[in-house]
């Protein structure tokens, strides 16, 4: 193809220095990136500062957690040194330990205080609330006890933080266990602290903080604002307890807050508690800095958006016609050239488009000319294609029909020989028939004539030989029928073992007396395919594992359901024979690959073979070693996608 080269030209002014010129002179990007950096930067320390602070108060709540743990200890320890408890405990003295469980409970922070005997079973319980007013609960008529659990654990520990949820607060709860002098086990005692609405609000004006407490999946139980059912805090607070990002904002009454997420352990438990801080003033600051850098970069933008329309006709009307020059390019089979109107870049742009142009143009024409040549070999491939998987059909189907004809001949020769004896047969015993009832008295000597005993000793025998040939002779056909189905096209249902014996019983001529078969079908279940093309699938394995086999062998034939694979059926067929050599192992699925000698084989059989398995939707896989045997392994599914045109 010839091509027309232009010699290229050396523009004599550059587009690029006249837009470096513009934007060193409107300084656009500095402004926009110290605005942009500024913003940002300010952000991240008002985000940095807030994240300190709230870090910070949340050590400090944990300080107080601890406190609470070590207070509760403290007083358990001054309760199991009054003789007066322990004597009441041991005797379960409801009234006594009621009045102490009150007394004790005034002197203290705890909300509830419960006493159990040495079985478990709760014998007081009395209750502070947020007026001090102290409420013993009766037991009712139902008796409470101890968790197994927990009574495990204090037989080896002395005593056990638990934490515990109710609707609207959490317990945090310090089990111990009682003793006497003799160290024996009396009671248990148990002192509860409410994280409830009351103890967040405390916490809020002391702190200047708001509060979200929830369980350890994040489940939110309160929070010191109202309306944080509404307000997203849910959501949002569980999408930053599992995130990188410490900090989440969160809208309170139309003012945003930002609000640090982190556990507090009690004992081996945890409970979510958010500490939240409002941004209203930050962000006001940071709003006036960045209306200030933006309005001078928006002054910027339009004296540049005014220079831009000045110059857009010198400089955009050329590109303009460049590009239309290539949208009709691309609606046009001949060449398209524009006139070149200025020397810069643009012109040579130009001018490099109008030789592209007509170089494509050419390109187009021979293009097609060996598309339309690619085409016709295409059909004349697919042809021979067509006529060798058709020859490849037809060579399988002559070796099968030869056996098939050999194995018909026996038992059709072995009846036809028979019928000779069992017409001779019949005609005499007609005869002696006949003398029976027209001489009576010869009867016996008409018998030794004719062999009657012997007659009646051969022929059943007979019988049963022609019985088994016609036997022979219906399954070989009925092999033949099912393998050669009118219904190739149609999917339906299919027992595979059921397809596997019909096959056997088509080769079993070239089987007889030289190759043993091992099957082993485990229950399945029938499967749905093109019956048809299964059976070709069969045939072209167990032809092969026959011809595998130079003398006497065995072939083993396994059918079962896939464990791992839900739905699937895997069907082994394994020979004795030569096997395969490596560097024909990768090779055999290959179109017209074949280790037969000239006219003994296509190289078809197997290609055919997988395909037909890959359309079912399932994969075949061979394992082979020289000298021991060659293994395929097929797994299909039950109910494969097919295209029911296919």
């Amino acid at each position: 193809m010839r091509k027309i080269v232009l010699k290229r030209k050396k523009a004599k002014r550059s587009i690029r220095t006249i837009i470096i010129m513009w934007f060193l002179l409107l300084s656009l990007l500095p402004l926009i990136f110290v605005a942009y950096y500024s913003s940002v930067k300010y952000e991240q320390a008002i985000d940095k500062e807030l994240l300190q602070r709230l870090s910070v108060n949340s050590r400090e709540i944990e300080v107080i957690l601890a406190d609470f743990k070590s207070g509760l200890q403290v007083r358990r320890d001054r309760y199991l040194k009054d003789p007066y408890l322990v004597y009441n405990l041991s005797i379960s003295d409801r009234q006594t330990l009621n009045q102490l469980a009150s007394e004790y409970i005034m002197q203290e922070f705890s909300s509830e205080l419960i006493f159990f005997n040495r079985d478990a079973r709760q014998v007081s319980k009395v209750i502070k609330n947020d007026k001090n007013d102290v409420i013993t609960v009766s037991g009712g008529s139902e008796a409470t006890f101890l968790s197994e659990k927990y009574i495990s654990v204090l037989k080896t520990s002395k005593d056990i933080p638990i934490l515990e949820y109710a609707n609207d607060r959490i317990l945090l709860t310090l089990l111990s266990r009682v003793n006497n002098q003799s160290k024996k086990t009396i009671g248990y005692i148990q002192q509860k602290i409410y994280l409830d609405s009351a103890f967040i609000n405390r916490l809020k004006n002391r702190l200047k903080l708001e509060f979200v407490v929830g369980k350890e999946d994040t489940t939110i139980i309160l929070a010191s604002f109202k309306g944080w059912q509404d307000a997203g805090v849910s959501s949002k607070i569980q999408s930053v307890a599992y995130s990188k990002d410490p900090i989440v904002e969160v809208p309170i009454k139309n003012i945003p807050y930002g609000f640090y997420v982190s556990f507090m352990e009690w004992g081996h438990s945890r409970f979510l508690l958010s500490l939240g801080v409002s941004k209203s003033d930050s962000r006001e600051v940071l709003k006036n800095i960045n209306l200030a850098y933006f309005s001078v970069v928006g002054v910027v933008i339009i004296f540049l958006i005014i220079l831009v329309v000045i110059t857009s006709k010198w400089i955009l009307a050329p590109l303009n016609n460049l590009v239309d020059a290539l949208h009709s390019f691309e609606s046009q089979e001949q060449a398209v050239t524009i006139p070149v109107k200025n020397d810069t870049e643009i012109g040579l742009l130009t001018e490099s488009f109008n030789q592209m142009s007509i170089n494509i143009s050419q390109a187009r024409n021979d293009l097609k000319k060996k598309v339309q040549d690619l085409e016709a070999a295409n059909r004349e491939l697919k042809e021979t294609q067509k006529k060798l998987v058709h020859s490849a059909k037809m060579i399988s189907l002559g070796e099968l029909v030869a056996g098939v004809a050999h194995e018909l001949n026996n038992p059709i020769s072995f009846i036809y020989s028979n019928m000779s004896y069992l017409r001779d047969y019949s005609a005499k015993l007609i005869d002696l028939v006949r003398s029976a009832s027209q001489e009576p008295a010869t009867l016996e000597k008409k018998k030794a004539e004719v062999e009657f005993e012997y007659i009646v000793s051969d022929l059943p025998k007979l019988i049963s030989s022609c019985e088994e040939g016609a036997r022979r002779t219906r399954d070989i056909v009925l092999g033949l029928r099912n393998f050669s189905r009118i219904d190739e096209s149609q999917i339906k249902e299919v027992d595979i073992r059921e397809t596997i014996d019909a096959t056997l019983n088509l080769l079993q001529g070239e089987l007889k007396n030289r190759i043993e078969v091992k099957k082993d079908y485990e229950p399945i279940p029938p499967i749905k395919c093109f019956a048809s093309q299964l059976s070709q699938v069969f045939v072209n394995l167990l032809s092969n594992a026959i011809q595998a086999i130079p003398g006497s062998g065995t072939i083993w034939i396994h059918v079962s359901l896939i464990r791992e694979k839900e739905n699937w059926v895997q069907i082994s067929i394994q020979d004795s024979g030569n096997g395969i050599t490596p560097e024909h192992l990768d090779k055999i699925f290959d179109p017209f690959f074949t280790t037969k000698g000239v006219g003994q084989g296509t190289g078809l059989g197997l290609s055919i073979t997988y395909g037909i398995i890959q359309k079912h939707g399932g994969d075949i896989q061979v394992k082979s070693q020289v000298g021991v045997g060659t293994e395929f392994i097929i797994q299909l599914p039950i109910e494969p996608k097919l295209n029911k045109k296919a």
